[in-house]
């Protein structure tokens, strides 16, 4: 395969992150963070509540799947066509992550694709070379730098099939309500499940475990397929870039963690190929399948992926469903 050359309008820099846009990502990116350090004091001191964990998980597994499902595999890589109101649920879905509106991340992940862990990638943890100290640089920056100070991508250029979509652009205009909604359902929630008919220490609690912190540690788990999982991992097939498959972050990430499959064939629907590879994102757009809500959907097979494989593979290879 011969790699996309960059061009001067990929590797200038683009329109520079305003002091208003710094701030809204300060806040909505410091915050959570601060909040998941704070966890390991209160989980010390006071530990965290049932009700908690099970109003977090639900929201964690809502919102990643929203990232990997709807933002990921179905807008930005067209892994399969979606029904309408499919469509709309995983773009608000994918909105609660708190991770930018479907049009911005899809457009910075396509210009990921292109050039990656080359010049004009956003968001690579080689951005300033291989020595130690370099790549200890580049990987803050991947993991967390590039979101505050990144050039932004331009949509017109990465994303003008999204843009032609009037339910994503509309989504983009009510992103502040459903971050809203993202921090205050389960506070909500929590306050109406806990004792009595409003209980407001619960209420508070839960609007730090599962609004807070489930957010920061979402965006972690985000950030490390950018840092960890560019730096380091198995690398069983053919990809133009430095991309390796990290298991233990897989459970966590709804399969994202496969992400050497994932460079050598985007478009798959199946990131976790081999034997073993644990990828509910995969499950779910099966389920959506059999629903008749997931059409057209792009699941490899062996002849697919035996031409991505390297020379030595590592074992069987899983069928598609």
């Amino acid at each position: 395969m011969t790699q996309p050359q960059p061009t001067t309008a990929d590797t200038a820099p683009g329109a520079p992150m305003g002091r208003a846009d710094r701030i809204v990502v300060g806040v909505f990116v410091g915050v959570p963070f601060v909040a998941v350090l704070a966890s390991v004091v209160v989980l010390w001191g006071w530990g965290v509540g049932l009700h908690d964990l099970v109003i977090g998980a639900v929201m964690y597994a809502v919102a990643v799947h929203g990232i990997t499902v709807g933002y990921h595999r179905l807008f930005t890589h067209k892994a399969f066509r979606a029904a309408r109101p499919l469509k709309i649920a995983l773009a608000v879905a994918g909105t609660l992550a708190v991770e930018g509106d479907a049009l911005t991340w899809c457009a910075d992940h396509r210009r990921h694709h292109r050039f990656a862990d080359r010049p004009g990638d956003p968001h690579s943890p080689w951005r300033f070379g291989t020595s130690v100290r370099a790549v200890a640089k580049g990987m803050v920056w991947a993991h967390i730098g590039w979101t505050l100070h990144n050039e932004k991508t331009d949509k017109e250029r990465y994303v003008p099939d999204l843009l032609a979509d009037r339910d994503l652009v509309r989504l983009a205009r009510l992103q502040p309500l459903i971050v809203l909604f993202s921090f205050g359902a389960p506070a909500v929630v929590g306050g109406l499940w806990g004792e009595g008919a409003w209980d407001p220490g619960a209420a508070w609690s839960a609007f730090f475990w599962a609004g807070l912190v489930r957010i920061g540690l979402l965006h972690h788990v985000t950030w490390s397929i950018n840092s960890i999982c560019h730096l380091t991992g198995a690398r069983p097939f053919r990809a133009r870039d430095r991309s390796g498959n990290v298991w233990w972050l897989a459970p966590f990430s709804g399969g994202e963690s496969w992400h050497n499959l994932h460079h050598a064939d985007p478009t798959s629907a199946r990131h976790g190929v081999l034997p073993g590879q644990l990828d509910s994102s995969a499950r779910l757009i099966r389920l959506f399948e059999l629903a008749g809500w997931a059409t057209q959907v792009r699941w490899p097979d062996e002849r697919r992926l035996a031409a991505r494989r390297r020379p030595t593979p590592p074992g069987p290879v899983r069928e598609a469903p």
